[in-house]
């Protein structure tokens, strides 16, 4: 059974890691994406988005069967609406947009993300 957590652990430990910083450090974080995050409103929405990710691997870690599958499904269905939120800020939006390299880091995070989910809820 422990082999069947291992991706979930793993999943919790990328959430965990991506939210506390995205919370606790939104600048230096998003700068590691590539990303500005210098007014107040990028605060606000980084540390938003940072909490979600650490209550999600919080509660995955906290709960077993289908309460977990729930919460699997949940974050997988996050993680892809987070990759095409990257993708949709290439788009211009109001003379601005998110550069390649930082749509591109923020999808694959995303993705990966998205990934291990699946193999977490094919492992049951």
């Amino acid at each position: 059974m422990a082999g069947a957590d291992t991706p979930v652990t793993a999943l919790a430990a990328l959430r965990t890691a991506v939210g506390v910083g995205a919370w606790a450090a939104p600048g230096l974080a998003g700068k590691a994406f590539g990303l500005r995050v210098d007014d107040p409103e990028a605060v606000l929405m980084a540390r938003l988005f940072g909490v979600r990710d650490v209550a999600l691997a919080a509660a995955t870690l906290a709960t077993t069967g289908p309460a977990r599958t729930t919460l699997l499904q949940a974050g997988l269905a996050c993680d892809l609406f987070d990759a095409a939120a990257a993708l949709l800020g290439r788009r211009s939006s109001g003379g601005r947009s998110i550069g390649p390299v930082s749509s591109a880091l923020v999808a694959g995070v995303a993705l990966a993300a998205a990934a291990t989910g699946v193999v977490a809820l094919r492992k049951g």
